[in-house]
């Protein structure tokens, strides 16, 4: 699509104002309506949201546009893992999430298209998950499994005009960066989520700009601690009282020009999430007026 001069202009200044658009990781509930979660989303004071429906339907698609208009609001990715049990740990999440477990395999390469199917239908431009832990060697046959899985699913995603956002964590940045560029479709990116790197012990997001900055397309603002059970991740905490660097990360981000969003998430329920996530907001919007200027 081709902007005109007064277009190309609106996008400039509303990047000079909102250099990094602040968002928050939300979901459609049991019980819950499009309407009711967006107006959550609006009411803590954001305009972007990565979102999950469960189940997942294109009856959903009506109210969830609607609500999005409604408040204002721009979902940046739809949120989908596909069925089947996961377990987020190191001894069964390899064998449990994502593409590469061969057992439910087909049946989220299926969900991962019909989230296609419905971002284009909702007018979302990108759809986020979790790919799972990809074998580090790239001579394991495993490998080559889960690169024909992706491009199956790549390859919807091109006909549909959407983009995949594989998220950090269950493997390396050079792994990750591995896949996509096997691949090769075009429309692979990636969603750095920011604590997951050091949930997992794969690494920190600042250096992972290194080497997949020039993929990052959506964000998860979180925090975390280096794990210390070789079973069990790190634990996730509030953003400010983890090992992420925010201010070095937002350096990295400006650098390569991002001017995307940026979706904060806290993995924990009640008051006390929403209260960090206010928090949060606050903090984030300091740091990124003191990066971008």
């Amino acid at each position: 699509m081709f902007l005109g001069s007064a277009a190309v202009t609106a996008v400039a200044l509303r990047a000079a104002e909102f250099p990094i658009r602040l968002g928050v990781v939300t979901r459609v509930r049991a019980g819950e309506t499009p309407d009711s979660t967006i107006a959550r989303v609006k009411k803590l004071g954001f305009s972007t949201c990565q979102i999950g429906v469960r189940p997942m339907t294109m009856s959903d698609i009506p109210a969830l546009k609607a609500a999005l208009t409604k408040h204002g609001v721009e979902a940046t990715a739809v949120m989908e893992l596909g069925p089947g049990r996961m377990v987020w740990d190191f001894y069964e999440g390899p064998a449990t999430i994502g593409v590469v477990p061969r057992e439910t395999r087909r049946a989220r390469i299926d969900a991962l298209k019909a989230a296609a199917d419905f971002a284009q239908a909702a007018g979302v431009a990108s759809v986020q998950t979790h790919i799972g832990f990809v074998p580090e060697y790239p001579g394991d046959p495993l490998f080559g499994e889960v690169v024909d899985a992706v491009k199956e699913i790549a390859t919807h995603f091109q006909s549909k005009g959407r983009t995949l956002l594989l998220e950090t964590g269950q493997e390396s940045p050079v792994t990750l960066l591995r896949l996509i560029e096997t691949v090769g479709t075009g429309n692979l990116f990636v969603n750095l989520d920011t604590a997951n790197l050091i949930l997992y012990g794969k690494g920190n997001p600042v250096d992972a700009m290194d080497v997949l900055g020039k993929y990052v397309r959506g964000m998860h603002a979180k925090d975390g601690m280096f794990p210390t059970d070789p079973k069990n991740l790190g634990k996730e905490v509030a953003i400010g009282q983890g090992r992420v660097d925010f201010k070095a990360l937002l350096k990295k981000l400006k650098a390569v020009n991002y001017h995307g969003p940026m979706t904060i998430e806290r993995e924990i329920e009640g008051a006390k999430q929403e209260l960090d996530i206010l928090e949060s907001k606050k903090y984030l919007e300091g740091l990124i007026a003191e990066a971008y200027g």
